[in-house]
């Protein structure tokens, strides 16, 4: 049966991670799939054909299927691409499932996001659903749990969501004091991170989209959806990344699971529990980065499960 949602699929210069996620992406036959691309940049010798490359996977769609492509002439770099390649997905259609070219998702993450796309479309409290699940064992006795955390190894969302994006986040400066922040940590040193992150967002020192995303998201109080084991690995750590380049992080090629029928909490709650745990096991600077806080590299961090076409 051909997924009803459609796919939002992001790609770049890597051909062959693309051709693996776009096989599991054909296996599903979405009726709609919507492909997003940077240009190649003027300075990397072999990138535009890499680039012509991965679109040329993309074209050997051979089911019936709705296919429209929003390529970037030049490249725009990974902030200014994914926010305006996610909005023109959400112009088009009011929900989608996104997957970036290196985010290998098992068979049931799709009906996974379609169920819970139908379930929680009025509830404005929950502003997307995760592939993800970064923790060593699960948290919940259910299929899912309700987090902070915007992981986007695989992800889905609402139009009515997305419009409450602001990628510059133009009123970070207003909001910072207002001690608005302190509800989201747990303790004083994920305050101190938090701040110092949305602070280089703000002002233009970091090339990405998806702290700000997570900002927006925070900003509206708002919950995203994990499930209680991993559906998404991320294939593209490695030399050709641009922020995940440590083959060895513990979250590179994690294994995916496969859900069965869901089973769902009975409240619509965070799990303050499990949000700890994974700021204290995941996502806690390290001593050894700890002096790069406030570098010029710390978009670079290799523990932040972020995930980026090479560059782009």
């Amino acid at each position: 049966m051909a997924l009803q949602t459609p796919v939002l699929f992001c790609i770049f210069n890597r051909p062959e991670l693309t051709r693996q996620v776009f096989a599991a992406i054909r296996r599903q036959r979405p009726k709609a799939l919507l492909v997003v691309q940077d240009g190649p940049r003027p300075d990397r010798e072999g990138e535009a054909e890499l680039v012509a490359k991965a679109r040329r996977v993309v074209e050997e769609v051979d089911w019936d299927c709705e296919v429209r492509t929003h390529f970037a002439d030049e490249n725009l770099g990974c902030k200014r691409r994914m926010a305006t390649g996610i909005s023109w997905g959400f112009e088009l259609f009011e929900r989608l499932i996104i997957l970036e070219d290196d985010c290998l998702p098992s068979d049931s993450f799709f009906g996974y996001c379609d169920s819970l796309l139908n379930r929680f479309d009025e509830n404005e409290n929950v502003m997307m659903i995760s592939g993800n699940n970064f923790l060593p064992k699960s948290h919940s006795p259910h299929s899912y749990y309700f987090s902070k955390w915007t992981h986007i190894w695989g992800w889905a969302s609402w139009r009515r969501a997305w419009r409450k994006f602001d990628v510059e986040m133009s009123d970070w400066a207003t909001v910072r004091e207002l001690n608005w922040l302190d509800s989201f940590c747990c303790d004083e040193a994920e305050l101190e991170h938090w701040n110092s992150i949305f602070d280089r967002q703000h002002a233009g020192l970091i090339d990405t989209w998806d702290f700000s995303w997570m900002y927006n998201c925070w900003r509206q109080h708002g919950l995203t959806v994990l499930p209680h084991r991993n559906l998404v690995t991320n294939i593209g750590f490695g030399d050709s990344a641009t922020h995940t380049i440590d083959a060895s992080s513990p979250l590179a090629n994690m294994p995916r699971f496969e859900l069965g029928p869901l089973l769902h909490p009975a409240q619509v709650t965070r799990n303050v529990i499990a949000d700890a745990i994974s700021w204290n096991q995941i996502f806690k600077p390290k001593p050894n980065l700890e002096s790069n806080a406030r570098s010029k590299d710390a978009h670079r961090w290799n523990w932040w499960p972020r995930t980026r076409r090479a560059a782009s």
